[in-house]
Parts: C-alpha cells; sequence; structure tokens
C-alpha cells in the first residue's frame, strides 16, 4: 500500500495569499496516482483551500498528517505547498487560519509523527519557504534527527524563500517534470534520490537551493516510466559482456546497411545484425562505446571492437546477479 498526502494552501486571509499553490497540488497528485502505464500507483488524499470557503484549519492539517502516517504502508509520502515560517524555535507549515507563523503546524510534530510512524518508507516533500529546516531539531546546530526510512525533500534551505514562476512553484514544477520521467534510470524507476539529482542539477547557484535528507537502506521507487531499452535487451548485457572489461569484436556482417561496403566485404547477417541494433541501444545510452573509432557504424565496417563504459559495467553485475 502506498499512501500520499497532498496538500495545497494558496488562501491566508491573515497573510498574503499564494497563487500557484492549489495547482502545484493537482499536479503532484495527477503524477503520483499512476504509473506512466496507467497502472495504479499512490492513494492520494488532496486537501486544498483556494478561498474561504475551503480553509484549512491547522488542526484539520495536523489531524491528516498524523493519520497519514499511523497505518502501516509501504510508503507514506506527504506533500505541502504554502506559507512556510522559521524562528528560533524550529520551522511551521501554515494553514489558512494561521494569524502569526508559530500557529502552523510544527515541523517538529510533523517529524515526530514520521518517526514513529508504521510504515516502512516515509517521504517528506516541502515547497515552502525555509522548509529546509524540516528534520533539524532547533536545539542541534547543523544535524539531523531521521529514523530509518525518513527521506526529506525541500524547495529551498533554512534560509530561502521558494519561489513561484508562472502560477507554480519552481521546486514543484522540477519535481513532477522528475517524476514525469526525467528523473529516471534506464530501466524505469524514479526514486527520491534521482528526484533531487533533476532538480539539483536544474537549479543554479544563485537560485533557491532544494535539500535532501534521508536515513534509508534502499531507495524506494516513488512512480515507474516506460524504460529506456526493453528489459529483455538489457538482460543480454552479460551474455554479450560476459567478463569485465570484455571486448565484443565486430566484423561488417553486423551492419545492416549494404551501401558504403567495399568490393568482396561479407554480406550482412541477420543475427548478427540483431545484436548490432542492440549494441547500437547501449551505446545511445551511454552503456557502451566504439574502440579506436567515433561510431558503431565505422567499428564494424573497420571489424574494431566496443566495449562496456562504467555505467555499462553496472548495468552488466546488475543482470548478472538478476537484478533486472
Amino acid at each position: 500500500m502506498r499512501k500520499a498526502l497532498i496538500v495545497g494552501v494558496n488562501h491566508y486571509p491573515h497573510g498574503g495569499d499564494l497563487y500557484g499553490c492549489v495547482n502545484d497540488a493537482y499536479n503532484v497528485k495527477n503524477v503520483l496516482e499512476r504509473h506512466s502505464d496507467g497502472s495504479v500507483n499512490f492513494d492520494c488524499k488532496l486537501i486544498t483551500s483556494s478561498s474561504s470557503r475551503e480553509s484549512i484549519e491547522r488542526g484539520e492539517l495536523k489531524d491528516a498528517v498524523e493519520n497519514l502516517f499511523s497505518t502501516k504502508a509501504e510508503i507514506a509520502l506527504f506533500y505541502f505547498a504554502g506559507h512556510g515560517h522559521i524562528e528560533a524555535t524550529g520551522g511551521y507549515l501554515l494553514a489558512s487560519d494561521a494569524k502569526r507563523g508559530d500557529d502552523g503546524l510544527s515541523l517538529n510534530e510533523v517529524l515526530v509523527y514520521a518517526n514513529k510512524s508504521l510504515a516502512t518508507n516515509k517521504i517528506i516533500i516541502l515547497d515552502s519557504c525555509h522548509s529546509g529546516i524540516a528534520g533539524n531539531p532547533p536545539t542541534i546546530v547543523d544535524s539531523a534527527l531521521l529514523a530509518e526510512g525518513i527521506t526529506i525533500l525541500t524547495a529551498s534551505t533554512s534560509e530561502q524563500y521558494a519561489n513561484e514562476e508562472d502560477g507554480s512553484g519552481v521546486f514543484t514544477s522540477l519535481f513532477v517534470d522528475a517524476l514525469s520521467g526525467s528523473g529516471s534510470n534506464i530501466i524505469g524507476d524514479i526514486t527520491p534520490g534521482s528526484v533531487y539529482a533533476h532538480i539539483d542539477q536544474s537549479l543554479g547557484a544563485w537560485e533557491q537551493r532544494p535539500v535532501f535528507k534521508t536515513n534509508v537502506r534502499n531507495f524506494v521507487s516513488l512512480r515507474k516510466v516506460a524504460p529506456s531499452i526493453p528489459l529483455e535487451n538489457l538482460r543480454l548485457i552479460n551474455e554479450l559482456f560476459p567478463t569485465p572489461g570484455f571486448e565484443f569484436q565486430l566484423d561488417p556482417t553486423f551492419e545492416p546497411e549494404t551501401k558504403g561496403r567495399d568490393e568482396g566485404m561479407p554480406e550482412p547477417l541477420e543475427e548478427n545484425t540483431r545484436i548490432f541494433s542492440i549494441l547500437q541501444r547501449y551505446n545511445r545510452l551511454n552503456l557502451l562505446v566504439p574502440i579506436d573509432v567515433p561510431h558503431m557504424w565505422n567499428a564494424a565496417m573497420e571489424s574494431k571492437k566496443c566495449k562496456l563504459t562504467a555505467l555499462g559495467e553496472h548495468y552488466r553485475r546488475l543482470a548478472e546477479k538478476n537484478r533486472i
């Protein structure tokens, strides 16, 4: 069971309204609730506030967070977009009824619920100002207190504001982009670590900086998209390259193109061209490189060899251990 509580708050009658948080919450729900093939992913509960008619009170937010982390699940994920506040006693997530910063839900309370949760994996994602303080006890400087299985990903450091752009949070736009496929690995898994890497690489040194904190033994997949290569082809990698550093010998029979062949050069062989198409896929995914020539076509036509890259060797080992 995978559960997600998704909260977006635009309406703040006692402070400045926001404009993109509700839209961000809907976008996160839409991308999380199903994998790219349409199969069910997270069971999402959405709470939003755009006006006084759907105002979110602190108690409602607290109860929803406590309920999320109170039941056993494979993943319990909490996403919040709205105002955040920080002071000497720690950080706060502000509901609609907040009249001052410390009226909000304390991040220390959120962490207590997550630390005590029966869920195997607890993931907290915050698109709010000063959210980088999440997980840090106010009495301990530059330290995080996370039980095993907790991951925290925030839009900005404890000193920074979370920016909106074109009606959406900058952080959430990148988060949704990563979940849509930009943060996937070759086999189509999107993990919290790969999401963070995508967001981190997309923001410059002068922009808000995302914060990533985790205490896990294994990363979990937040969402699956179509793999970059058919898995049956990827599993062949340790058959084609049976040992580390193995160099695969090519010749003109692997190249299906008949043009450009010298007189007397052997014709393509169907089985070899089938293998060559797989090797070319490896090459396009940076799993493999031709040796001493610029392109795979040259390697075949000039009877050169090809070898796996460091990334290719990684997937060769995974295939060897039946982990693909």
